[in-house]
């Protein structure tokens, strides 16, 4: 590959002082070694060929991730099998030698881990990997059942008879949720990416046709042909005994046969291409018209990727993608732009191919209007080119990458497990380097020292070839659009590179955020002994701040801000702009920067804030590196004391949000949101979508002088910080910028609860329909009213909507196989007072839509009657158990409980534990009793025309 000897060669010429301590070059065909991996990380494999990886790590302490992944997928299949690799996924979980049945679901849910959630299974392509997260593993014997369960995946899974037909249904439905207008688009577009070849028709979901009518040993078959040990690893991350879960991989594991003659794991060639391919894809129900130019290139090595070349690759394509990406930016933030978004990725071509890489760039064009987006696009891929990237460009995105390796780099030790068994199983399935972040972090910062803008820009120009390319455009199918045929695409495209490009003119930007700094204020009174460990400062402009420092996270400070106000302030202002205030409240940037500009002055700083109006409260949200808590608190003053407006800015968000309503209305489903808000809220537009006649009468103008008028206003804001801060360096940082923020008494900061919006009474129906390809019907049904509020109370209804979880899952889904999934809830707040909700979605078949809403129904007053299963209650209560001492660790966590506490006077932690353990199984039904005696219930019903009863 060119590209890469060139790599080679710059690096070879690099390799001087510091380099040559990561890498010895002799010349430039040699490699370099290996990177050492990770000398925490234990890995080996088995006689019969299987893998495993086991690291220790402590974080979250007394859990543990248990994966096994396996490289196969549904590119295994052959044609009259189309599905079974999803299939199988299915029905590992219904059913192995040492778990019959439901056994391993029910087991693993009696520890605290959840169907769906802790337990999961994914399908691709080329691999399919099951997984046991956050597993509680205190007892050894949890480990020893876990790794039983990997087991059974790899090589015992029943396939009985009656599981199978079960699991039919399900996945019928699985396929009826997805199958949308874009994924329908999708499908056409693979086959035209890929012509002639296996990957343009094994899309993971299958044939259903295929599902409905398979016969058993097909699936068995197929089971026995590609589970096997040569393509299977196990990662075992988590404060677990390395030695002994080796020990009893190699004892559980040995009954495993080795296969014969085992059939060949081929991976499929992606075909290279002299002229361009050209796809396109549309469907009655799609939504959005998208442009995207792939340049092919080869995948490079692994035994490359798994050295120093590696990393300096990884590294130049993160870049050039970066920059690329800005310039996009910088585009369609500006009116009248070619593309409502566009953006550029390295990876697999069309996501999934694991022979062929590509360089793809993609616009979001105006239904319609694809030539101006395809244009554009080529234009910036030209500009690319010809002239290349800019030293200031370049200097932005290493900042921004190294900024992004530092942070992991100092989290180092506080890592949770996902981040290394992500890591493990892409090296299994994919290859490349185990090299962990303390021997990475030096060798990123040597390359992004030492690689020239020259460099750079000849890799991205030499993955800009004239051959190995693919131009796709796809959309919704109308009369009033006209698309091109394939040919008059490529040509479009091949004329749109001939045009002449200019060299890129770098706005210049003021790298200091705050020229003046504000006259400090001062901490008037210090409270040390505040809740949960808290420090409670009282500011001179009467604001408060309460912060609690932390080591849960080694580089991470949260902070919030709260008041009472919101739109709730705002009784008789225009619903259109309060429903799009918070979307346009930052359109402006701040000071003098836009927000173009404010991002390049925030290159290579961890930091962000948000500021918005929720429905009885003003509130700010925000975090930093311990670095940049000064960035984060200026940020935090100017945006009271120098918001700013950008009519221009404004312009191009109404024209994006203009044809992001247009594009909708091609998706039946879109209509669900607000037929459910208008059956809950009648007659309340603030919950209603904003249509395009209200947003093009809507003043941006008015908008903000509503928002200005509350959050250029500290009075009253309370301020939370949680994290690694240290008191000595946050106190000036207070008294400096928030000590000093304007407070003006003339604005109302009394509780506006008496102003939240009240639900529906009464009875009420809307069964409505919808014209669709592919016909489905979607059921939400709403219970509603009044309870006394107490935290035990909110306990007893969450669990109530977590047991109805486990009971629908059970009877709708596996019963009936009657829906992918039925989502339950149910709950009971402080504010509005008592509000309690009830609440049942599922999609599924028009045909059997009724009858499964009979049984939602059904088990409901089934609670109430009989009182919930013990085995379903007591497994809610251990998830619960264990969620709650997981949260125990977390920023976030502490940062909502100290806002509960001083915000609203609600204790929701001293007591949870002991509030938790005293809530009996007979509890749940007097509660949905009183819920449901109240007689209010809301059910809306999307059904397809021809379906409609």
């Amino acid at each position: 590959m060119n590209v890469l000897n060139k790599l080679r060669r710059s690096l070879v010429a690099l390799s001087t002082g510091a380099l040559l301590a990561v890498t010895t070059l002799a010349s430039a065909q040699q490699l370099p070694p290996p990177l050492p991996a990770d000398t925490a990380l234990r890995m080996g494999q088995l006689e019969n060929g299987l893998t495993y990886f086991i690291r220790k790590n402590a974080l979250p302490e007394g859990r543990a991730d248990f994966y096994i992944a396996q490289k196969v997928g549904s590119m295994q299949e052959e044609d009259s099998q189309s599905g079974l690799a999803h299939f199988l996924e299915h029905i590992a979980f219904n059913g192995t030698k040492n778990f019959p049945g439901k056994g391993m679901i029910n087991w693993l849910e009696t520890i605290g881990v959840r169907f769906g959630f802790g337990i999961n299974a994914y399908t691709s392509f080329d691999e399919t990997v099951y997984t046991l997260i956050n597993v509680p593993v205190e007892r050894q014997s949890v480990v020893d059942s876990c790794l039983l369960i990997l087991h059974d995946w790899s090589n015992a899974i029943s396939l009985e008879d009656k599981e199978i037909d079960n699991e039919r249904g399900v996945i019928q439905e699985e396929w009826r949720s997805r199958d949308s207008g874009n994924q329908r688009i999708a499908e056409k577009a693979f086959e035209a990416a890929f012509p002639g070849n296996r990957y343009g028709k094994r899309m993971p979901i299958g044939s259903m046709d295929i599902v409905r009518n398979f016969k058993y040993q097909e699936l068995r078959d197929y089971y026995k042909k590609w589970y096997r040990p040569d393509l299977q690893a196990l990662i075992i991350v988590g404060d677990i005994d390395v030695d002994h879960v080796e020990a009893t991989i190699k004892k559980q594991f040995a009954d495993v046969p080795k296969p014969v003659n085992p059939a060949e794991r081929v991976y499929i060639a992606v075909e290279d291409n002299d002229a361009p391919i050209s796809i396109i894809a549309t469907d009655p129900e799609g939504v959005g018209t998208r442009i995207s130019i792939a340049f092919k290139t080869d995948v490079t090595p692994a035994e490359i990727r798994a050295t120093a070349f590696g990393v300096a690759e990884h590294y130049i394509k993160s870049v050039i993608t970066a920059m690329i990406n800005d310039r996009f930016e910088e585009i369609w933030k500006k009116p009248n732009a070619p593309f409502i978004a566009a953006s550029a990725n390295f990876g697999p071509y069309f996501q999934v191919a694991k022979t062929k890489d590509a360089w793809t760039f993609s616009a979001v064009a105006a239904d319609g209007k694809y030539e101006p987006a395809l244009q554009a696009l080529v234009a910036e891929i030209e500009r690319v080119r010809q002239h290349g990237f800019t030293e200031g460009e370049l200097k932005r995105a290493k900042k921004n990458f190294m900024v992004g390796m530092k942070t992991t780099y100092n989290e180092r030790n506080k890592r949770k497990n996902g981040s290394f068994t992500s890591v493990y199983v892409d090296y299994f399935i994919n290859g490349g380097t185990l090299a962990d972040i303390d021997v990475l972090y030096p060798i990123y910062e040597q390359f992004a020292e030492l690689l020239p803008l020259a460099q750079i820009n000849a890799m991205a120009q030499e993955l800009l070839g004239e051959k190995n390319i693919a131009i796709s455009l796809t959309g919704p199918e109308k009369p009033e659009f006209k698309y091109p045929t394939k040919d008059e695409l490529v040509s479009q495209f091949l004329n749109a590179r001939k045009q002449p490009v200019e060299v890129y003119k770098e706005p210049v930007s003021d790298e200091k955020l705050m020229k003046k700094l504000p006259k400090a204020g001062k901490i008037v009174k210090e409270d040390k002994q505040g809740q949960y460990g808290s420090t409670v400062w009282t500011l001179s402009n009467g604001v408060k701040v309460i912060y609690k420092s932390t080591d849960f996270k080694e580089d991470q400070i949260l902070m919030s801000a709260v008041r009472h106000g919101g739109l709730a302030s705002f009784p008789k202002a225009d619903p259109t702009e309060l429903r799009m205030i918070n979307d346009i409240s930052s359109l402006g940037g701040i000071a003098e920067f836009d927000e173009t500009a404010l991002g390049r002055v925030l290159t290579g700083r961890v930091v962000s804030l948000n500021a918005s109006l929720g429905q009885i409260t003003d509130g700010l949200s925000g975090n930093s590196s311990k670095d940049d808590l000064e960035t984060l608190l200026q940020l935090i003053h100017l945006s009271f004391t120098a918001p700013r407006l950008d009519n221009q800015a404004y312009e191009a968000f109404r024209e994006k949000m203009v044809n992001l309503i247009e594009t909708q209305k091609s998706n039946p489903m879109s209509s669900v949101g607000d037929s459910i808000s208008a059956a809950i809220y009648p007659g309340n537009k603030l919950f209603q979508s904003v249509t395009v006649e209200e947003l093009n009468a809507m003043s941006y103008e008015s908008a903000m002088k509503l928002y200005n008028e509350r959050m250029t206003n500290a009075k009253d804001f309370q301020f939370f910080f949680v994290g690694n801060v240290a008191p000595e360096k946050l106190r000036p940082l207070v008294e400096l910028y928030i000590a000093s923020l304007p407070v003006k008494k003339n604005l109302d900061t009394k509780p506006m609860e008496s102003r939240l919006p009240s639900l529906r009474k009464g009875v009420f129906t809307n069964h409505y329909t919808k014209k669709q390809s592919t016909p489905a019907g979607l059921v939400f049904d709403f219970i509603s009213g009044k309870l006394p509020y107490s935290q035990r109370n909110a306990m007893i209804m969450s669990i109530v909507g977590e047991v109805l979880n486990q009971v629908y899952t059970a009877t709708i889904r596996e019963e009936e196989g009657g829906t992918y999934g039925a989502n339950a809830s149910a709950s009971v707040i402080r504010y509005p007072e008592g509000e309690a909700k009830l609440q049942v979605t599922f999609q599924t078949d028009p045909a059997k839509a009724h009858q499964l809403n009979k049984i939602v129904y059904a088990e409901i007053d089934r609670l109430v009657q009989e009182g919930a299963k013990a085995e379903n209650f007591d497994k809610v209560l251990e998830n619960m158990k264990k969620s709650h001492a997981t949260s125990l660790k977390e920023n976030s966590y502490w940062l909502s409980q100290l806002s509960n506490y001083y915000f609203r006077g609600t204790d929701n932690v001293s007591q949870y534990e002991a509030t938790l353990g005293s809530i009996k199984r007979e509890d749940l039904a007097p509660l949905v009793k009183q819920l449901l005696d109240q007689k209010n219930r809301v059910e809306v019903m999307l059904m397809p025309e021809a379906e409609a009863k």
